[in-house]
C-alpha cells in the first residue's frame, strides 16, 4: 500500500510517460494480464488507456486489474489509469 504522498509522487512520474496499452471490449483476460504483470517488472510504473468501447468503467477495470496483477492504483484520470508495482529486478524509482 502507497501513501497520498507517494502516489503524488508517483502521479507526477507518471505525467511524461505515454500510455503504453489499451483496454478495449475484450477486457481483462489472461494475455492483458500476463503482459501488464511484464510490463511492471521491467518499468515499474505503468499508463494504460481504457477505449470507449469497453464494457467496465476505467475504475473498474483499474481496480480489478491492480488486484490481479498485486500492483497499486496510482491514478484514474477520464479513461486513463496509471498502476504501480516495486520491481523485484529493475528497481527504478525510489519511494
Amino acid at each position: 500500500m502507497i501513501t497520498s504522498k507517494q502516489r503524488a509522487y508517483l502521479r507526477g512520474l507518471a505525467n511524461g510517460i505515454p500510455a503504453i496499452m489499451q483496454i478495449g471490449k475484450g477486457g481483462i483476460g489472461d494475455n492483458l494480464i500476463k503482459t501488464v504483470s511484464d510490463a511492471l517488472e521491467a518499468r515499474e510504473l505503468i499508463k494504460m488507456t481504457v477505449l470507449e468501447n469497453s464494457m467496465e468503467s476505467p475504475k473498474e477495470v483499474a481496480n480489478e486489474l491492480a488486484s490481479l496483477v498485486d500492483a497499486d492504483v496510482v491514478g484514474v484520470v477520464g479513461r486513463k489509469i496509471i498502476l504501480y508495482r516495486e520491481s523485484v529486478n529493475n528497481k527504478r524509482i525510489e519511494l
